[in-house]
């Protein structure tokens, strides 16, 4: 069976996160393993508080799963300060982590800040040129390339300026545009491609980033290359979109398992 590791926070809640990660790479059919980096007090409405991990904490977990379990991949989520970034940027390449995705947590879906502004470098410096792929939405890809994003040619030219910076594939999301979805991606090799997705009238968008990260890493796990891993990615989000779960109060949860098939599911199971 193949493996996954998410490295992020917490969602109580369970629509972000690590609690999101795990859903999503279990409908994939990988193996999810985890490595908490800070307790998040949050729901649909909003983050009310975090906690970090320490450091020598975080890095004893990694130290479990790679002596232990080889992950076929990994994604990063939430790592909010510049000592735990460099810690798992160290750990990584010390075990020499396999498909690597990053996501540059910083801002959540309710606009709650995630990361520390002097975070933002060590995350670049430390962790990006790790990277098999780091997947910005537009306002993260205005940061990390420091260009404004208004159009489908800035997203290419912000990507571009990425790619070249750190030397990692780049997943230009573009759900915070007007009116579509449409992604770009800078390929390894310097390539674009345009992944065209039609808008979904969902208000439920909690935790989509992550839930694309996992997506992604999950079918680098299972073997597909980065252009079809992101093509599969966006299709388990169409669904799970799709789905048009609602919970909560403020702007919930993708149902991460809109095509689960088991046999404990279900009046008549066993």
């Amino acid at each position: 069976m193949k493996t996954a590791l998410t490295i992020a926070g917490t969602d109580p809640s369970g629509g972000a996160g690590i609690q999101a990660d795990i859903k999503t790479m279990t409908a994939h059919g990988v193996y999810a393993m985890s490595a908490v980096t800070a307790l998040v007090a949050q729901n649909t409405t909003g983050v009310q508080a975090v906690s970090e991990v320490s450091p020598d904490f975080l890095g004893q977990q990694l130290d479990c799963v790679f002596s232990d379990i080889f992950p076929d991949a990994v994604k990063t989520g939430m790592v909010p300060s510049v000592p735990l970034i460099c810690v798992t940027a160290e750990r990584l390449a010390a075990y020499h982590a396999k498909n690597l995705v990053v996501d540059p947590v910083m801002v959540a879906t309710s606009g709650d800040r995630l990361i520390s502004s002097d975070a933002v470098d060590a995350l670049t410096e430390r962790l990006l040129p790790l990277a098999a792929v780091v997947t910005p939405n537009i306002p993260e890809a205005e940061i990390l390339s420091g260009r404004t994003i208004e159009s489908y040619d800035d997203m290419v030219s912000a990507g571009k300026d990425i790619y070249q910076k750190y030397g990692c594939a780049v997943l230009c999301k573009g759900g915070h545009g007007v009116h579509d979805a449409n992604d770009v991606l800078i390929n390894q090799d310097g390539s674009v491609t345009f992944f065209l997705s039609t808008r979904i009238e969902n208000p439920n968008t909690h935790g989509t980033g992550c839930t694309l990260s996992s997506a992604i890493a999950s079918n680098l796990a299972r073997g597909f290359d980065l252009e079809t891993a992101v093509q599969r990615a966006k299709k388990y989000i169409f669904g799970a979109l799709s789905a048009m779960l609602d919970l909560g109060r403020g702007s919930g949860p993708m149902d991460h398992t809109f095509d689960l098939t088991s046999r404990f599911i279900g009046e008549d199971a066993l």
